[in-house]
């Protein structure tokens, strides 16, 4: 959504006017997944804890913000700062979710909706074993005990810092929760102290409060309450219940799940409805038949 876009910045669309970016990422890249022979199982947020809406309403003020800065842009005909300043303004609605579930339900791709958060849900999966590792950008994935984390899950991918203009090129990076407590001689109850002092989704955190000042913090005193203490700081108790949500977070215990074979016409079908080219879209399909059968690999 934030980044597969025309080079004026406005997201693709099908032949009703309504955004297909969404698809055009999600077709291609569950093509590459399932070629390399990956199988992904997909996760979607469910209600967002109550100490959440700080974030999303700031969240919602830099879209605003960016939507008119990138209106400016193309009033002056800057296009480069208009694509820059428009992969900022992307918004999900219940359509782009419900077109996401479609496509992967005639891809054969398992998912299920989390009760809360999906970073939350797809962690639980992997510390039970039902998979490998969390495939996300979002590092909440560790505070929420995943055992393992890859980041820039893509064939190809880049982030963009669309205030300086700039844009990185990304490799894969797989992280073991493991690894960092034990480089650091932390616990994760530590870890997320030290989250909830720099500040999360949840949580401002402490003005001028850094990673490397908070690791020292938590190293020093143990943990957040003995370090609020010795700085005389006051203690919200909804920073506690945001440390318990780390810990103990809503998920759905669901074990098994099936991979099918690719509804070929029903994909056709469906992405031709919305603009794509019938011979891309065979062309890509036909990448999954050579080699080992889809059917035996799913078993």
């Amino acid at each position: 959504m934030s980044i597969i876009r025309l080079p004026s910045g406005r997201p693709l669309t099908g032949p009703d006017g309504y955004t297909t970016s969404h698809l055009v990422g999600l077709f291609y890249r569950l093509v590459n997944f399932l070629e390399l022979r990956i199988k992904p199982i997909f996760v979607f947020d469910g209600e967002p804890p109550p100490f959440k809406q700080r974030a999303l309403e700031e969240r919602r003020r830099i879209k605003r913000e960016f939507e008119m800065k990138y209106i400016e842009a193309l009033e002056k005909g800057d296009i480069a700062a208009a694509f820059r300043r428009a992969v900022m303004t992307a918004k999900v609605n219940t359509r782009i979710v419900t077109e996401a579930k479609q496509l992967l339900d005639l891809m054969g791709v398992p998912y299920l909706d989390a009760p809360s958060e999906a970073e939350a849900q797809a962690a639980w999966m992997v510390k039970e074993g039902i998979a490998y590792t969390v495939a996300s950008q979002d590092y909440d994935s560790l505070l929420f005990g995943a055992p393992r984390l890859v980041l820039n899950f893509a064939v190809a991918s880049k982030k963009y810092y669309p205030k300086r203009g700039l844009v990185e090129e990304l490799e894969p990076e797989l992280v073991h929760l493991d690894e960092i407590l034990k480089t650091h001689k932390l616990t994760l109850e530590q870890l997320i102290d030290i989250a909830l002092l720099i500040g999360t989704d949840y949580n401002e955190g402490i003005r001028g409060i850094g990673p490397a000042k908070a690791l020292k913090i938590i190293k020093t005193y143990g943990d957040i309450k003995k370090a609020y203490k010795a700085y005389g700081w006051k203690l919200d108790p909804q920073l506690l219940e945001v440390k318990q949500f780390y810990l103990n977070p809503p998920v759905r215990r669901v074990y098994k799940f099936e991979w099918r074979e690719v509804d070929e016409k029903g994909v056709i079908i469906f992405l031709k409805e919305r603009g794509f080219s019938k011979k891309r879209i065979e062309k890509h399909l036909k990448r999954l038949k050579k080699g080992k059968s889809l059917t035996d690999f799913m078993q």
